[in-house]
């Protein structure tokens, strides 16, 4: 990632060696291929992609991919356009994550809550090996993201206490789920709560954002 590119614009923000961590991104369609993005320009040199869906042309306007990426896997199309932007490929996982051992900060992308269940307690639950869990929510017009430390017990009983049946979601119309500025407000917030990890800097456990309102909140 750092071959080539000058970070000189944000050195006093935060150094390139604070962004050593790896940083496995799960689910990379609204949340993590505008969050990869983020990251990638960051700095966050080890990055890696987890999907198995593939580009569907309903994605085009409310995700990072082009029209020419239509059909293939997202993570394949995510890693070139992250290429271009960056001048490294990070790693492309054409699969679910179904329990591996992950080590370093996780992003949960995913799309819905059983998925998000299945993440937290297969794979990030008291894992010690994961200092910062990310967990992206949006829809329409709103985002949240929690920042957990997995191995905290308060972290993790403020974090369950937000996990629900997808029965129990509010419903938004198929033409109203998505739109393009939610996800990179999103982005913000994840590169946000990275950097400010990689610095020693407070993440905020719970941070709400209401682009219809210009409300950002941190409850």
């Amino acid at each position: 990632m750092r071959r080539g590119v000058e970070f000189l614009r944000q050195l006093d923000l935060v150094r390139p060696e604070a962004l050593d961590t790896p940083v496995h991104l799960v689910g990379c369609g609204g949340i993590g291929s505008f969050a990869a993005l983020a990251l990638a320009k960051l700095g966050c040199a080890h990055l890696h992609l987890y999907d198995d869906d593939r580009v569907e042309e309903h994605n085009v306007p409310n995700q990072l991919f082009r029209t020419v990426d239509v059909g293939r896997p997202k993570v394949e199309a995510l890693a070139e356009i992250l290429e271009a932007f960056t001048g490294t490929r990070p790693r492309a996982h054409l699969r679910r994550i179904e329990g591996e051992r992950l080590q370093g900060i996780v992003l949960s992308g995913v799309d819905s809550m059983a998925a998000r269940k299945t993440l937290w307690q297969k794979c990030v639950r008291h894992r010690a090996g994961i200092p910062l869990y990310l967990d992206g929510r949006l829809g329409a017009e709103v985002c949240r993201l929690y920042s957990i430390r997995p191995a905290d017990p308060d972290d993790v009983r403020c974090y369950e206490a937000s996990l629900y049946d997808d029965s129990q979601a509010v419903p938004l119309s198929c033409t109203a789920g998505a739109i393009i500025y939610t996800g990179f407000a999103m982005a913000s917030l994840v590169a946000d709560q990275v950097k400010k990890f990689a610095t020693g800097e407070a993440v905020a456990r719970e941070i709400f954002c209401d682009l219809k309102t210009l409300t950002l909140a941190v409850p």
